[in-house]
C-alpha cells in the first residue's frame, strides 16, 4: 500500500485539515499519516482558537515518520508562522524525490486568518519552491501575487507567475470565481502548458474542507504513480462526488462526504 503524509493543522469538527486529509487518503486506498502543526478549535460556523504546536514537537513528529514509514507523497496544508515554515522546509529538503502537494491555507471558510501576515514572504521564498504542485484558490493566489484575479485569463497569468516563484506546477482553483457561473473552472500551469478542468457548479453551502480534500486527493494519486495532469483530473472527479454527496451536518458550511464512493446515504 502506498503511503501519504499530511503536514497541516487539525480541525476538531472533522471536515477540514488533518482529519479531512486522512479520510481522503483512506478513501483513495492509501495509508495516511500526519504531522500536526496547529490545533484549531473550529466547527462548521467559526474558528474559535488556534494553538500552534512547539517546533521541537513538529520535528519529532517528522522524525518518527521518516525514520520508519517513508511517505510516497506529502501534502502540506496550514503552516501558520514563518518559524514553522522554515522548520518544515529544512527537514523536507533532504527528501527532494518525494512529491509534495502544497495547499497554501491562509483563511478559514468563515474568514478567520490561519496564517500570520508576516509569514507571507516566507511562503513565497521558502514554501512555494518546495511544491511539486501548488493549489491556491483565487483569494490565496491574490494574496501571493498582490493583485486581483477576475477573469479566466487572469487565472492563467496568475498560475504562470506563481510558477515562476519556483514551482513548475500550479493549480489555481476557480470555485470562488463568479458564483453565478454554471461551471467551476480550475487552471493548471504545468511545464509551460495550460490545462483547464471544468466541472458543473453544485448549489450547496456544504463545502467545508474542499481545498484540503482536493489537495489530499492529488497527493494520493501522485503516491500511486499518476502523472500530474491525470492525478488532478482524478482528484477533481473525487471532490466533485464528495461535494455532490456533501453531508448536511452542523449549522454552517457542512463537510464534504469523503467516503461517498462507498456509501452515499446518511444512515
Amino acid at each position: 500500500m502506498k503511503t501519504c503524509l499530511s503536514i497541516a493543522g487539525s480541525d476538531c469538527s472533522g471536515g477540514a485539515g488533518i482529519q479531512a486529509d486522512i479520510k481522503t487518503f483512506s478513501a483513495l486506498g492509501t495509508f495516511g499519516m500526519s504531522v500536526v502543526v496547529s490545533v484549531v478549535a473550529e466547527n462548521t460556523c467559526e474558528v474559535v482558537s488556534v494553538q500552534n504546536i512547539p517546533v521541537q514537537s513538529i520535528i519529532d513528529q517528522m522524525a518518527c515518520i521518516f525514520t520508519d514509514i517513508m511517505p510516497n507523497a506529502i501534502k502540506i496544508g496550514m503552516l501558520p508562522t514563518s518559524e514553522i515554515m522554515q522548520t518544515v522546509a529544512t527537514y523536507l529538503s533532504r527528501y527532494a524525490s518525494v512529491p509534495i502537494v502544497i495547499d497554501p491555507v491562509m483563511v478559514a471558510k468563515g474568514g478567520a486568518a490561519l496564517m500570520h501576515e508576516e509569514a507571507s514572504d516566507t511562503l513565497r521564498s521558502i514554501i512555494i519552491p518546495l511544491a511539486t504542485v501548488l493549489t491556491p484558490n483565487i483569494p490565496e493566489a491574490e494574496i501571493i501575487l498582490g493583485r486581483h484575479i477576475v477573469t479566466l485569463e487572469d487565472m492563467k497569468c496568475a498560475a504562470a507567475d506563481i510558477a515562476a516563484m519556483g514551482t513548475q506546477n500550479v493549480l489555481v482553483k476557480g470555485g470562488h470565481r463568479m458564483a453565478q457561473d454554471t461551471e467551476a473552472i480550475d487552471i493548471l500551469y504545468s511545464e509551460g502548458e495550460f490545462y483547464e478542468y471544468r466541472t458543473p457548479r453544485i448549489d450547496t453551502v456544504n463545502t467545508h474542507g474542499t481545498g484540503c480534500t482536493l489537495s489530499s486527493a492529488i497527493t494520493a494519486y501522485l503516491a500511486k504513480g499518476y502523472q500530474i495532469p491525470q492525478a488532478i483530473e482524478c482528484a477533481k472527479d473525487y471532490i466533485q462526488g464528495a461535494i455532490a454527496h456533501a453531508l448536511p451536518l452542523g449549522h454552517g458550511h457542512g463537510p464534504t462526504h469523503h467516503f461517498w464512493q462507498y456509501y452515499s446515504e446518511v444512515q
